[in-house]
C-alpha cells in the first residue's frame, strides 16, 4: 500500500467548516434538550397521573427504548440513503414528539410521543457525530466532534433553565383553558413542547448543508465529494483525501457489518461496544434524569433542586470547552484517564456523604458538580470522537450504529433502574455502584484505545491493518 502524504492545503475555508458542523451539532442540542427536559417533568407527571416507581421509570426510559430502535435502523439507513436525509428524518421526529407531548390526552399517548422523540434522539445521536467526523479535516476532527457534545450540554442546560422558568411562572392565568392547562395547571406540557422550536430550526437548517463527502466517495460520486472537500480545506487537501480514501479501499469490501467482526478490527469492535456503554453506566444520566429527585433527598426543595440542576448543567457546558480546546493538542487518552479517575473519586465521595448522613449544606451538590465536570471533558466528548474515527470507511455507519446502540442500552438500564435503586438500595449504594461500573473504563483506555490525535480516518484504518499484520490484534 502506498503512503499518502497529507500536504498543507493551499486554500482554507474554516467558516464553511464551522457552519456546517454547527448545523449538524444541532442534533446534539436536541438530543441534550429532549433527554434533560424530562428531569423537571418527572415529579409533575407522576403526580398528575398517579404513577408508581415502575411507571415513573417507564416514563423516563420509554424514550430510551425509542432511542435503541432509532439507532438500530440509523446505520443501515445512513449508509444507503446518506447522512443528510437521515438527519432530516430525525428533525421531523423531534418536531412531532414535542408537539404530540404538549397536547397528549392520556399517559399512554404521552408515552407514544416520547417513544417517537426517542427515535429521533437515537438517529441523531449516531448520525450527527458520524457526519461531523467524516466532514472534518483530521487536525480539527476532535474539536469539531466535541462541538456536538457542547451542543448537547447546551441543550441540557437550556432544558434546565426552561423547566425552572416555566415552573416559577406557572399558576397564573394564560387566557383560554387549553393555554392554562399547558402553561399553568399542567406546566410539564409546556416543558416538553418547547423542544418544537429548536427542532424546527434544525429541520430548516439541514436543507442548506451538503452530504458527507466520504459517503459520496463510497457511492462513487467523486466530483461532488471533491467539490465539498475543496470548499472545506482547499484543493490540495481534497486531492490527498480522495487518494487516501482510494488507497485504503478493500476490493472485497461489500460494506457488510460482518467485516467488523474480522480479527483485524477486533479491538475497534471492543472499544465501540465498551466505551459508550461505560459512559452511561457511570451514572451521568441518573444525574440528568433524576437530579432534582436526588437533590430533594439531600434536603433541597423542588425549586432549589431545579436550581441546583441548572448549576450542574452550566458546569457540563463549561467543562466541555476543556475538551474542545485540548483534545487535538493533548490527545484522547490523557483526557479519558484524568476525567474517568476524577469521576470515580467523586462518585465514591457522594455515596459516602449519603451513607454518613452529611446531606445538609452544599457538599452533595459540590461533588455532583465535580463528577459532572470530570465527565464533561472526558467520557462525554471523547467517547463520540473515538467511536466516530476508529471504524473503516466502508462500514462506518453500521459500526457507529452498533456502538451507539451499546450506549443507549446502558442509558436505558440507568433510566429504568435508577428510581428502583434509589428506593431499594438508597442513595449511597446507588452512587457506589455507579463508581464500580465506571472503573473498568480505565482498563479499556489503557489496554485497548490507541491515540488517534492528528490521524486521518484512513490512517486509523491502516493502523488496524498494520497492527493485525504485526500480530498485535490477534
Amino acid at each position: 500500500m502506498n503512503t499518502v502524504t497529507i500536504n498543507t492545503p493551499t486554500k482554507k475555508s474554516n467558516t464553511y467548516l464551522y457552519l456546517v458542523c454547527l448545523v449538524a451539532a444541532l442534533g446534539g442540542f436536541l438530543f441534550g434538550f429532549d433527554t434533560a427536559v424530562i428531569s423537571g417533568t418527572v415529579s409533575l407527571v407522576k403526580h398528575d397521573f398517579n404513577l408508581n416507581a415502575n411507571y415513573e421509570g417507564w416514563f423516563v426510559s420509554c424514550a430510551l427504548l425509542g432511542c435503541i430502535i432509532g439507532v438500530s435502523i440509523s446505520g443501515k439507513l445512513s449508509d444507503k440513503y446518506g447522512r443528510k436525509i437521515v438527519l432530516i428524518l430525525s428533525a421531523i421526529l423531534f418536531l412531532a414528539s414535542a408537539v404530540g407531548c404538549m397536547f397528549s390526552g392520556s399517559f399512554a399517548v404521552l408515552v407514544i410521543f416520547r417513544l417517537i422523540g426517542g427515535l429521533g434522539i437515537g438517529v441523531a445521536s449516531m448520525v450527527s457525530p458520524l457526519y461531523i467526523s467524516e466532514f472534518s479535516p483530521s487536525r480539527f476532527r476532535g474539536m469539531m466532534v466535541s462541538l456536538y457534545q457542547l451542543a448537547l450540554t447546551i441543550g441540557i442546560v437550556l432544558a434546565y433553565f426552561s423547566n425552572a422558568y416555566l415552573l416559577n411562572h406557572s399558576g397564573g392565568s394564560f387566557g383560554s383553558n387549553s393555554m392554562n392547562r399547558v402553561f399553568s395547571t399542567e406546566v410539564w406540557r409546556a416543558m416538553l413542547g418547547l423542544g418544537a422550536l429548536p427542532a424546527a430550526v434544525f429541520l430548516i437548517s439541514l436543507f442548506i448543508v451538503p452530504e458527507s463527502p466520504r459517503w459520496l466517495l463510497l457511492k462513487g460520486e467523486e466530483q461532488k465529494a471533491k467539490d465539498i472537500l475543496t470548499k472545506i480545506d482547499g484543493a490540495d487537501a481534497a486531492k490527498n483525501e480522495i487518494e487516501a480514501f482510494k488507497a485504503t479501499g478493500d476490493e472485497d469490501s461489500q460494506g457488510s457489518l460482518k467485516e467488523l467482526f474480522k480479527p483485524v478490527y477486533r479491538k475497534a469492535l471492543l472499544i465501540g461496544l465498551l466505551l459508550p456503554f461505560m459512559s452511561q453506566v457511570c451514572g451521568i444520566n441518573a444525574v440528568i434524569y433524576y437530579g432534582p429527585k436526588i437533590l430533594e433527598q439531600a434536603g433541597f426543595t423542588l425549586n432549589n433542586a431545579l436550581g441546583g440542576q441548572v448549576t450542574i448543567g452550566l458546569v457540563n457546558v463549561v467543562f466541555t470547552f476543556v475538551a474542545i480546546f485540548t483534545i487535538d493538542k493533548w490527545g484522547r487518552r490523557p483526557l479519558l484517564f484524568t476525567g474517568i479517575g476524577g469521576a470515580i473519586i467523586a462518585l465514591l465521595v457522594i455515596g459516602a456523604l449519603f451513607a454518613l448522613g452529611i446531606t445538609s449544606g452544599p457538599w452533595i451538590l459540590i461533588f455532583i458538580v465535580a463528577f459532572t465536570a470530570c465527565f464533561s471533558f472526558s467520557f462525554g466528548p471523547v467517547c463520540w470522537v473515538v467511536v466516530g474515527e476508529i471504524f473503516p470507511n466502508a462500514i462506518r455507519g453500521k459500526a457507529m450504529a452498533l456502538a451507539t446502540l451499546s450506549l443507549w442500552v446502558g442509558n436505558f438500564l440507568v433510566g429504568q433502574l435508577t428510581p428502583l435503586m434509589l428506593e431499594g438500595l438508597g442513595s449511597s449504594w446507588t452512587f457506589w455502584l455507579f463508581g464500580l461500573c465506571c472503573s473498568p473504563a480505565l482498563w479499556v483506555t489503557w489496554k485497548l484505545i490507541p491515540e488517534t490525535k492528528g490521524k486521518s480516518l484512513e490512517m486509523i484504518e491502516t493502523f488496524w491493518k498494520k497492527a493485525y499484520a504485526d500480530g498485535k490484534n490477534k
